[in-house]
């Protein structure tokens, strides 16, 4: 019995190292990026082929909608697709190394120092100048989370070039203000589920730098329900594919250079709509007052009944309190 364990033992593990050397294959673990899957949509914007879609009329009033992150994607956002039945052309898109974007190594970010915030702006310049018909036409931007930090920090560079914006619980301006959020946001107990799920994790798949299927792959695997954000646990679908390696290169960054994305917004004349949820245990009134207070005007709105990620992704929420507050402010403008 105990030469047949070790046979056993012998098999598996050459079993074993067979196929983890084939996980990082595209499509094995994780989607195939648009660079991976020419059947995917997708548009070629500053050296990088991005996973994008518009809804609506091409001459409409453009919304561009920004997901957080950095390294989520835009599939839970969709529901505000339906903007695009009111009048605007609505367009997607992943950021690059997010979603089913193309991918680039951790050092193509990190390398650039200051200028990897700036790659994400110009980035985003491209998306604009990509879909807009002609120059007249007016941009409004949506951003949620990470997101709405991005939109705000392009509106603050940029305050001639968008005509709204729309920012969905952004954690901060000020990169003091993020780490404040993040932390708050994302502390768990040494007994934590998050813990266990990533020990457990650990022990049967780890990826080096720049394996992206693998690394992609162990941060979707690690998302979870959120008692502090107040957010359910997450629904299987409402997102394709996490981006690891951007995320850890931005934060890196952010870390050694301190970004400040609320700079120039005192620029920006037109009034910004500003929402938070009401199931957020960080992100109170007071906290949302702290963040907002980065813009010259604007309102704020709290929607009830759903957490960080519920402010659009959920479906009623969005249809009987985001949507309308964003058509009427839209209307506004």
């Amino acid at each position: 019995m105990k030469k047949m364990m070790i046979a056993f033992m012998a098999v598996w593990g050459m079993v074993s190292c067979t196929k983890e050397r084939v996980l990082n294959e595209p499509g094995n673990l994780v989607p195939r990026t648009v660079d991976q899957d020419p059947g995917l949509p997708s548009i070629f914007v500053n050296n990088a082929l991005l996973h994008a879609e518009a809804f609506g009329h091409p001459d409409s009033t453009l919304i561009v909608v920004i997901h957080g992150g950095p390294g989520s994607d835009y599939r839970d956002l969709l529901t505000s697709k339906s903007l695009a039945a009111h009048g605007y052309r609505v367009v997607f898109y992943d950021q690059r190394g997010s979603g089913l974007s193309q991918r680039f190594p951790h050092k193509y970010y990190t390398s650039l120092g200051r200028g990897a915030v700036d790659l994400m702006y110009d980035e985003l310049s491209g998306v604009i100048a990509h879909f807009r018909t002609e120059v007249n036409q007016k941009v409004y931007l949506v951003g949620h989370s990470w997101g709405g930090i991005l939109a705000a920090g392009y509106t603050g560079k940029n305050p001639d070039k968008v005509d709204g914006l729309v920012v969905a619980e952004p954690g901060g301006l000020k990169w003091e203000d993020i780490e404040t959020y993040v932390k708050e946001s994302r502390s768990f107990s040494l007994w934590s589920e998050l813990f266990n799920d990533a020990g457990f994790i650990e022990q049967f798949i780890s990826g080096k730098t720049d394996q992206h299927e693998i690394l992609d792959y162990r941060a979707g695997m690690l998302g979870s329900k959120n008692d502090i954000t107040g957010d359910d646990a997450p629904v299987p679908g409402n997102a394709w594919r996490a981006g690891a390696v951007i995320n850890a290169a931005m934060f890196e960054v952010g870390d050694k250079y301190h970004p400040d994305f609320s700079a120039g917004l005192e620029q920006f004349q037109p009034p910004v709509l500003f929402l938070y949820s009401g199931r957020n245990k960080v992100y109170t009134s007071a906290w949302a007052q702290h963040i907002a207070g980065a813009f010259k005007n604007v309102q704020l709105c709290k929607v009830q009944g759903v957490g960080h990620e519920g402010i659009i992704a959920n479906s009623g929420a969005w249809s009987t309190i985001t949507e309308p507050n964003i058509l009427k402010y839209f209307q506004s403008l």
